[in-house]
């Protein structure tokens, strides 16, 4: 199972790398513009704080295939172990069918629907992202869309990983997780949820009030 921070917040990411088991960073053009920052630096940092195991990922903006494989060359230029997000559309197959070709791993990004996920991965994608959230709230199932995808690759592709992405809740990442997907990128804020719970606060100082109770003082000696 790999775990994902979706982000380009640096200071967030050099906070949590401490906390959570996370496999490393995934971003896209919407995140990282939201910090104004240049790219170069966003993700050589981001690299810096995952250290050498740690994965991250960056999406090209070109819509025609030549231009997403020559954003994918200069992208890999300023992490050369970075998996490069491609969108699964007509022109982003060709491109993911082009970069298997270089070994230039790719992820097969805005995927809605799961024989459009299915596709990429017959393409050659090491990963496929479904979009949870966002096909949930355009009435559709995003947990449907993630179980029938795992089902596809389980059976068909093997050496493809679904990362599902795009969630809102506490929940939504927990269902996802039962459906098998070997993989997942989570919000920072979301992510620290399943450690924010005021049972979890009254419980230790109910310890503690126990403890001081009966010894006069806090902590083993």
């Amino acid at each position: 199972m790999e775990f994902y921070l979706d982000t380009a917040d640096v200071d967030a990411v050099s906070r949590l790398a401490k906390v959570l088991p996370i496999k490393g960073v995934t971003t896209n053009p919407s995140i990282v513009a939201r910090g104004r920052r240049d790219i170069s630096s966003v993700l050589q940092e981001l690299q810096s704080i995952i250290g050498a195991e740690g994965q991250l990922f960056a999406q090209v903006l070109g819509r025609e295939a030549e231009q997403m494989v020559a954003e994918a060359h200069r992208l890999r230029e300023i992490v050369p172990s970075l998996v490069v997000k491609v969108p699964v559309t007509q022109a982003g197959l060709t491109a993911i069918k082009q970069l298997k070709a270089l070994n230039i791993p790719t992820l097969g990004t805005a995927v809605y629907g799961a024989g459009q996920g299915f596709y990429a991965a017959l393409a050659g994608a090491s990963y496929i992202a479904p979009y949870v959230n966002r096909l949930d709230s355009q009435g559709g199932d995003g947990i449907g869309l993630v179980r029938d995808l795992q089902k596809l690759i389980d059976l068909h592709c093997p050496a493809t990983q679904v990362l599902a992405a795009s969630f809102r809740t506490p929940r939504q990442v927990l269902d996802c997780l039962l459906t098998g997907c070997s993989a997942i990128t989570v919000d920072p804020a979301l992510a620290e949820l399943f450690l924010q719970d005021p049972a979890v606060d009254d419980a230790l100082m109910r310890f503690d009030r126990d403890w001081s109770a009966a010894y006069g003082s806090i902590g083993l000696k």
